[in-house]
């Protein structure tokens, strides 16, 4: 059931004095877009009569079929909190539509729909996400560029004078809240300039929106506090990388289906046969959820970023935690995600790997409860622990190689990214980085 009618927006955007409406949608690479229309277009947009030239989106199609719909999602109507020096901004995000009225295969939000239908058939009605994003606060120089100067040289949970990025934060965090958010928590995290703030769980449509509007937030007014604020996964050598780490679970009506109070760890069959899944895929899917050459400077081992597919409901090294919440709040927590990655897509390749597992009723291999990072190749081949892919490259090839992922994305979105991204890769391949000239230039 929507909780908006389209009587109900017309009627709020009059009560607001919305003077312009943003129709948002996604690329394939879960860059937000937006087709800005005058609130005069409103009701136009709201028959789902607004076009755009599909070809000039990445990910989307050629010249010759380029005419696309744009269908706003009603529920996602909300009133921009800032820049109402013009008139109050209002927002709507957006399913592309062919023009025959059919859904474009290639639409991210479509993928992630697709993947929700297919658990709501086995039986599922909600597949919720907590997602835990971080980044990075930089100073901006004079011209408004973004520096490598840090704000703060804080640490995990350190609070003012030595993170000056607190009031930044706290501005972020009012923000969220005026657009809707229920935020959970805010803190400092391990690196200097680096934060995070968690928004309660939601199922996963609401949570991929919620990811995208939180990224456009945290840039939007850090840049009014004078910083730049990164999604980058690795922006600096030598310190924790951002993550986003993903908790989710399954439920039918109020039923969390991953608990059962009678398991020594609290965890459903249906839970440890997702968890399995989630496992045997992650090398699959791990080209959606990171997916820049600089996702790959995170998976390494010393720096709490997961590069080893195990699991754990004690220790941090592995790929899955369990948190130790337990009935409505089991959980599984998948820890390599980055927040350079598409909400859509890491959630609908996420959730198409649990639901493999689930099928085939995968056995969980045992926990892994000592620190991986500490045990030799030998010790961790004993144990079945394989690495998470070690660069983009790679990657793209397991993603190839694991049909239950590229099924996941479909042909259109499953080509066109891997187009993408060897292409990305190719142009880092070639490139003379400064770090080479460093090493070479004297010694040769």
């Amino acid at each position: 059931m929507s909780k908006f009618t389209r009587e109900d927006i017309m009627r709020l955007a009059q009560e607001e004095d919305v003077r312009y409406i943003r129709l948002q949608f996604t690329d394939l690479l879960g860059v937000i877009k937006n087709v800005e229309i005058p609130s005069s277009q409103l009701p136009k947009a709201l028959d789902n009569k607004m076009m755009f030239d599909g070809s000039s989106i990445e990910g989307f199609v050629r010249i010759e079929e380029s005419d696309m719909y744009l269908v706003p999602d009603l529920d996602t109507w909300v009133v921009f909190p800032w820049g109402n020096e013009h008139g109050k901004v209002a927002r709507l995000i957006c399913d592309i539509y062919n023009p025959d009225g059919t859904p474009f295969e290639g639409d991210p939000r479509y993928i992630l729909k697709r993947a929700l239908k297919e658990a709501e058939e086995m039986g599922y009605t909600a597949f919720n996400v907590g997602p835990e994003p971080e980044f990075f606060l930089f100073k901006l120089d004079e011209k408004g560029e973004p520096t490598l100067d840090l704000n703060d040289q804080g640490g995990y949970f350190d609070f003012a004078p030595l993170d000056l990025g607190e009031n930044c934060r706290r501005d972020i965090v009012l923000t969220l809240e005026k657009m809707g958010f229920e935020i959970e928590a805010s803190h400092h995290e391990v690196a200097p300039g680096q934060h995070e703030i968690d928004f309660k769980y939601a199922n996963a449509l609401h949570a991929a929106d919620q990811i995208l509007t939180f990224k456009l937030v945290v840039k939007t007014i850090a840049h009014k506090h004078g910083l730049h604020a990164t999604f980058m996964p690795k922006p600096l050598y030598g310190v924790a990388g951002s993550g986003m780490h993903a908790n989710q679970s399954l439920f039918r009506g109020n039923q969390n289906v991953f608990f059962d109070e009678s398991d020594e760890l609290g965890l459903s069959e249906t839970a440890k046969h997702y968890l399995a899944g989630i496992l045997l895929h992650a090398r699959g899917f791990t080209a959606i959820t990171n997916p820049l050459v600089n996702s790959y400077k995170r998976l390494v081992p010393g720096y709490e970023a997961p590069c080893y597919v195990a699991w754990s409901a004690k220790n941090r090294s592995p790929l899955i935690r369990i948190p130790s919440s337990r009935g409505v709040s089991t959980r599984i927590e998948v820890r390599s995600p980055d927040p350079a990655t598409n909400p859509y897509l890491a959630l609908a390749v996420m959730l198409k790997a649990g639901l493999d597992g689930i099928k085939n009723k995968l056995a969980a291999p045992p926990a892994i409860d000592r620190n991986i990072y500490v045990m030799n190749e030998e010790e961790r081949e004993e144990n079945g622990i394989s690495s998470l892919p070690a660069t983009l490259k790679e990657a793209i090839e397991c993603l190839k190689a694991d049909p239950v992922i590229c099924e996941a994305l479909g042909e259109h979105a499953l080509i066109h990214f891997i187009e993408a991204k060897e292409i990305e890769w190719d142009m880092f391949r070639t490139r003379v980085h400064a770090w080479e000239r460093e090493q070479y230039m004297s010694t040769y």
